[in-house]
């Protein structure tokens, strides 16, 4: 293999690493503005291969026009600016209300961003390949090198970015290092030193981009972190930042955590019996009415967050048996460091998937309560929704436990909402699905935290109002729709079963998106 045909293929290898990096790290970039979910995933990788094909095309013709060295350092050079405007960029643009539907919202940001990058790496293979086939005896043993050595570079790109690098440095390093790689590239593989003409420009131009970065490295390739933050790391799974938050009217400041764009719990590490979302109260009020019935309480969260229930019921209930499953690693860290739950709780974390340890639990028949947190407005684990899964849930329940699950939706007109419930009513049976709301009057409600409580038993849920409401010093938090209303509602809305084979999570929470940032559903 000569040297030409070496360099041919550092050159491919390199660029396509750094495309598929660049790909990857799109989907953690756009997560705060866009959320992580179908769409999303559809709109990068068809907007990269877009730019990829076009590019090749655009390369193509550029290749036969200017056959020589430069036109490969141009576009290296200019592949790695490319790179380099991703997170400025992202920032500028990411957070514009686009009045529009949420499909055509999360593609049109993402083509502004992504596209010229990608274009300008799809044209690079078609330049090395006419610089490299001298003999066209050889083509298709050069043209399959190259093109084996460019799959090997995004093979390699894929692994490193999604196992390694994310966690590493964190999107924005990574951004800024692949711009760098490519402009390096420029130099070495590109000759564009080779005349002084050539030589001048390059000098002025690197100068000048390098100015412009140590000018916007603030800006551009720092979180974007306000003064009340004082915790910022990109996990493998979470852009995970802690801020200081004004609890108890102002009196006292409390730590919220925030992950990707959204703030998932808000504590008061030297009080866990701080509870601040109307959800985690409801929470509290089913357990305690549940208390009267039960001398001891064994739960099981799927979905930590800041640990802010396990920590209440800890606390509480003495001999408490509390099981915690947190998917990032990262999230338990911070809340053992910075979020008041001591390294010497008695609460259990598993960090794994929430679907994996309940398939592979051999408790069956174990818990009284199972917490169904992992669900928001932007992104909704498809795989924790189906009809499978609460069969799972329901064979890890006493034969009087509850799932108790909070979601967001509207109960006169969302999508999601109807689908789930009538999903668990395959499992847990018509009439042992209820649903607690935080006003009564349903119609004016709009989009809230709903909470969905089911057991394979049938509880009288006024029994619930009785005892919660008798409760002396504050008012109850959840209301309860009656059974004969809920029906009624379910039976008005258009519903699907959700299944492992049929899941459209996306589509039914789309709206919910949509109404939360003000855009146009069409």
């Amino acid at each position: 293999m000569n040297s030409v045909v070496v360099k041919a293929n550092m050159v491919v290898f390199i660029a396509s690493f750094c495309t598929l990096v660049i790909e990857l790290v799109a989907g953690r970039i756009m997560a705060p503005y866009v959320g992580v979910s179908l769409y999303t995933w559809t709109s990068i990788i068809g907007v990269v291969l877009a730019g990829i094909s076009i590019g090749a095309w655009v390369g193509g013709t550029l290749a036969d026009r200017y056959p020589r060295p430069a036109t490969l350092g141009w576009l290296l050079f200019l592949s790695g600016v490319g790179a380099l405007t991703i997170a400025p960029l992202t920032d500028l643009i990411g957070a514009a209300q686009l009045q529009t539907t949420l499909m055509l919202r999360i593609l049109l940001l993402t083509t502004a961003i992504f596209f010229i990058p990608s274009m300008l790496l799809g044209m690079i293979s078609p330049v090395v390949v006419k610089l490299t086939l001298d003999n066209l005896e050889r083509t298709g043993n050069i043209v399959g090198k190259i093109y084996a050595f460019s799959t090997l570079g995004s093979i390699i790109g894929t692994f490193a970015t999604g196992f390694f690098l994310i966690s590493w440095m964190g999107t924005r390093n990574i951004l800024l290092t692949m711009g760098a790689i490519l402009i390096g590239s420029a130099f070495l593989f590109g000759g564009l030193f080779l005349k002084r003409k050539a030589a001048v420009i390059s000098v002025v131009s690197v100068v000048s981009v390098s100015v412009f970065l140590f000018t916007m490295f603030g800006y551009a390739y720092k979180p974007m972190l306000d003064e009340k933050t004082y915790y910022y790391k990109e996990s493998d799974y979470f852009t995970i930042k802690l801020k200081k938050y004004p609890i108890k009217g102002g009196t006292v400041e409390g730590e919220a955590l925030i992950l990707d764009n959204l703030i998932h719990s808000i504590n008061d590490v030297n009080d866990p019996a701080f509870l601040d979302y109307d959800y985690i109260r409801i929470y509290e009020e089913v357990v305690s009415w549940q208390m009267n019935h039960r001398p001891s309480v064994d739960a099981l969260f799927i979905g930590g967050g800041g640990y802010t229930f396990p920590r209440y019921m800890e606390a509480k209930y003495a001999g408490a048996r509390i099981d915690v499953v947190e998917i990032d690693p990262e999230v338990t860290y911070v809340v053992h460091e910075y979020l008041g739950l001591p390294r010497s709780t008695t609460i259990r974390s598993f960090n794994e998937d929430g679907r994996w340890f309940v398939m592979n639990s051999k408790d069956k028949g174990r818990y009284d309560f199972i917490f169904g947190d992992a669900f928001n407005d932007l992104s909704i684990p498809y795989h924790l929704t189906t009809r499978e899964f609460a069969q799972q849930m329901k064979e890890l329940l006493k034969p009087d436990g509850l799932l108790i699950a909070n979601l967001i939706d509207s109960v006169t007109e969302g999508l999601f909402l109807p689908s789930y419930m009538r999903t668990l009513e395959e499992v847990f049976g018509k009439g042992n699905v209820n649903l607690l709301v935080l006003a009564p009057e349903l119609r004016r409600l709009g989009i809230a935290t709903c909470v969905v409580v089911a057991s394979p038993k049938k509880w009288d849920m006024e029994d619930f109002a009785r005892v919660i409401g008798s409760r002396g010093g504050k008012a109850m938090t959840a209301k309860i729709v009656p059974q004969e209303k809920l029906q009624e509602i379910l039976a008005e809305r258009p519903s699907v079963i959700l299944t492992d084979d049929y899941v459209p999570v996306d589509n039914l929470t789309a709206p919910i998106f949509e109404a939360r940032y003000g855009y146009k559903r069409k």
